[in-house]
């Protein structure tokens, strides 16, 4: 956890001032009311809710101080109405006390508030270790991949994307978990795990899906399972297998072709036979891989209109752009509310890379000649 250099306090946050502000208005309050009849002291024990107010959300230093000035206070107006009398001394301990409970309070809510920053911050590098940062350049394509997350406690879920520059072209995934919580990220990390051994060691993406299943399968219970589509793009090909994932979206010179697989195949854990569609790229084309999550966005009852507006939104400025644009269409169409995560990645083929060659992998050399 940081620590402040030495010499330096802690700034008050939004809500330590918000704690101190409503102390304070209450100890004032009850001072206007005391000095108003200055002969009694019949409303000095209010002034024990006084560091109770600020240990909501202020530290206990704070609480501290508010409650010995809420004390004195208090002594002032005791001993202003005359003789200390056994109630006087009841208010005064009260306050006391008060204060002491409450800077216990403070301390034991401070503790709770920094181990959970200490976990999200944790989370985070979670999350950079099982979804790292794509592109901007793969290989001959732009890449770009974004998270969004369906509630603000987690910044990632079952939802899984990568791209890798390997031997046999340039390799994508994008996959969604089924369910929810750490068994889903789990899950995902074991997926992406295998599939950053396995697609530089495969030369054909069947055996890919064959390989992943069978990774999926030994971590998961029967009713688990993982959509995902694999990518290929090797000399301006694009090879695409699906599992039970939605359709990749083409944009081309303005028009947005869904690449439906040639059959359907169930997801990984399910012992999928996948079929590849092939396509020829063309300079300028982008390929955008979602989750279901964009697809089942919608607003009372209307779903989000990806394909409609996929090209206004996607097919200008860089694919980090095209992004970032989709974001806040989506985020605007349901007013912030999500119901699923989605991860979304977007490609740009430029065209071929005339002076470009694809090694061939040492593993394969001595079975060229044979």
């Amino acid at each position: 956890m940081p620590t402040l250099p030495p010499g330096r306090r802690r700034p008050l946050s939004p809500g330590s001032r918000a704690g101190l502000g409503a102390a304070l208005v209450l100890l004032a309050v009850v001072s206007a009311v005391e000095l108003a009849d200055p002969k009694t002291a019949d409303f000095v024990g209010l002034l024990a809710a006084v560091p109770f107010l600020a240990a909501v959300f202020a530290f206990w230093q704070t609480v501290l101080v508010v409650g010995i000035v809420a004390t004195v206070v208090g002594m002032a107006f005791v001993g202003a109405a005359g003789p200390i009398t056994v109630a006087g001394m009841v208010n005064l301990l009260g306050i006391l006390l008060a204060t002491g409970i409450a800077g216990a309070v403070a301390t034991i809510r401070q503790r709770q508030a920094d181990r959970i920053a200490e976990l999200q911050r944790l989370a985070a590098v979670a999350q950079q270790a099982v979804l790292r940062p794509l592109g901007p350049q793969v290989g001959s394509l732009a890449v770009a991949g974004r998270y969004i997350s369906a509630t603000a406690a987690a910044d990632i879920g079952g939802d899984l994307y990568e791209a890798l520059d390997t031997p046999y072209g340039v390799r994508i995934i994008i996959g969604d978990v089924r369910g929810k919580g750490l068994d889903a990220v789990r899950l995902a990390s074991i997926v992406l795990g295998s599939y950053r051994h396995v697609a530089y060691e495969r030369n054909d993406l069947k055996a890919m899906v064959t390989d992943l299943d069978r990774a999926v399968a030994r971590s998961v219970g029967d009713e688990d399972f993982v959509t995902a589509a694999l990518v290929e793009e090797r000399g301006g090909t694009l090879t695409i297998v699906n599992c039970g994932h939605p359709a990749p979206l083409l944009l081309r010179r303005g028009q947005v072709i869904p690449l439906e697989p040639p059959a359907p195949a169930p997801p990984l854990g399910f012992m999928p036979e996948v079929k590849a569609r092939v396509e020829r790229l063309e300079p300028g084309d982008r390929l955008l891989l979602f989750t279901d999550g964009l697809g089942e966005a919608r607003r009372e009852g209307e779903f989000f209109p990806t394909a409609d507006r996929a090209w206004r939104l996607l097919g200008h400025g860089t694919v980090g752009d095209g992004l970032a644009s989709l974001e806040t269409a989506l985020v605007d169409w349901v007013h912030g509310r999500l119901e699923d995560d989605i991860a979304l990645v977007l490609l740009e083929y430029a065209g071929p890379d005339d002076g470009a060659t694809m090694p061939m992998p040492s593993w394969e050399v001595g079975a060229a000649g044979s």
